[in-house]
């Protein structure tokens, strides 16, 4: 049976009060390094319903021994591990796109980037 009790529902509620910082990170803020620890701070709250899903109450390690009747899926653990290395991948490029951008601009502020975007595009037309 499910617990809709508060309790039983706070990892959700966790899960969700991450998301939404996530979200709001990534759009209320225009420095790319936060965009991107903003991204993470999603990421880091899908690893945790994933994980959280696959919980069973009662339930242990799918090992073969006499008294064991409910066991665990590993399957969502390992896809965890798995995407938890290719986050990592992804912040890394990320971040060094950001020093790249920042060596060729000297900045690293979202708006500031596209109104000189603007700016080198309205030069290109009146030229």
């Amino acid at each position: 049976m499910v617990d809709l009790s508060f309790p039983g529902l706070l990892n959700y509620w966790f899960v969700f009060l991450l998301m939404l910082i996530g979200l709001y990170i990534v759009i209320a803020h225009e420095n790319l390094i936060k965009k991107i620890v903003g991204l993470n701070v999603f990421q880091v709250s899908v690893f945790v319903f994933y994980i959280s899903v696959a919980k069973v109450k009662g339930g242990t390690a799918p090992i073969l021994a006499d008294g064991i009747e409910v066991y665990s899926n590993p399957l969502p653990h390992v896809l965890i591990l798995t995407a938890i290395v290719v986050g990592l991948a992804m912040t890394a490029l990320g971040l060094a796109l950001v020093v790249r951008v920042q060596e060729s601009f000297g900045i690293i502020e979202d708006d500031e980037l596209r109104a000189l975007e603007d700016q080198q595009e309205d030069e290109g037309n009146n030229a």
